[in-house]
């Protein structure tokens, strides 16, 4: 007799981080709606940037955030599997035709941790002691603040940068609070950053989720778990990363606030060396409109021949 067909099929990645936020919105979703969670089933995806994760390469260098999500991306299309879930600062600006971002659950903790298990802060690394990111934007941040460090790639789950830090591979690292949070790691941050001096990238700290664009079914799923407040501050900083993908390929910070309706949102491009800053901060209660006009602001602060040069560079 063949086993009946599951409530909901969900894409993921295979890292530890990406099967407990996979986890989560399975518990969520049949707990909306009345559902045994095996009755929910869970698809491990390879992705592109999975398995470039042994190089070290910045996704800048290698194909963008779209690699982390891609097959996963693909296999909706195909009709393979129903919902995708995703940590939305992976998810590329601009999604494959015939999907969207339906429903995002409640932000984390936006900052970045720094961890080292050497010193207590940025301030108290060595003169040239060895930082590790492949982060272009968690770069340009630390340099910023220390342009004598030095920026070694650094790529991985969050065990194995803990494990390259014990080996010495750098004396510090920057991670999302929010995915060792999750994780229930958050002890291992030695501080947390100031997210006005390190600006998150955006999008981050959510988890997103999406479906096919034709799938009713789907978006209706989904819907119960949308976290409002959450998704209009994606919307916003999601659009102003559209305005400057077009432009640019600079480390790019975002940090939005929503009080009473209002929204706040600050944006921020950096020089690769992080010498060169450009900011923004626009309020409203248009996300769309007040994300493509902090980007738009950003870019005619920049002009051309800047934005242009550091493309070149990136």
């Amino acid at each position: 007799m063949q086993s009946p067909a599951p409530f909901a099929r969900i894409g993921t990645r295979g890292s530890p981080l990406a099967l407990t936020q996979a986890r989560l919105v399975r518990g969520l979703l049949a707990q909306a709606h009345g559902v045994a969670e095996d009755d929910i089933a869970i698809s491990v995806i390879a992705t592109g940037g999975d398995r470039s994760q042994a190089s070290n390469a910045s996704l800048t260098e290698i194909g963008g955030k779209g690699l982390f999500t891609k097959e996963i991306d693909e296999a909706m299309l195909a009709g393979e599997v129903d919902i995708g879930v995703h940590s939305s600062k992976d998810v590329a600006t601009r999604m494959p035709d015939g999907l969207r971002l339906a429903a995002f659950l409640e932000r984390e903790d936006v900052r970045d941790a720094f961890m080292s298990v050497k010193v207590q802060s940025i301030d108290h690394l060595a003169e040239r002691a060895k930082f590790g990111t492949s982060s272009i934007r968690r770069a340009a941040q630390v340099l910023r603040q220390r342009p004598d460090l030095v920026i070694v790639p650094f790529r991985g789950n969050v065990g194995t940068r803990l494990q390259k830090l014990l080996d010495g591979v750098a004396d510090a690292t920057m991670l999302a609070i929010a995915g060792l949070n999750r994780l229930g790691e958050g002890h291992r941050a030695t501080a947390l950053l100031d997210p006005e001096i390190f600006m998150p990238a955006p999008a981050q700290g959510a988890i997103g989720i999406a479906v096919r664009s034709d799938d009713a079914r789907a978006s209706d799923l989904v819907a119960a778990l949308d976290h409002a407040p959450t998704h209009t501050a994606i919307t916003a900083e999601r659009a102003m990363l559209a305005v400057l993908d077009g432009s640019c390929r600079t480390p790019v910070g975002a940090l939005s606030r929503l009080e009473n309706g209002m929204l706040t949102l600050r944006g921020q491009i950096l020089s690769l060396d992080g010498k060169t800053a450009f900011d923004s901060m626009a309020s409203g209660s248009d996300a769309e409109a007040l994300g493509k006009k902090v980007g738009d602001d950003l870019i005619a602060q920049a002009g051309t021949e800047w934005l242009a040069q550091w493309a070149a560079n990136s």
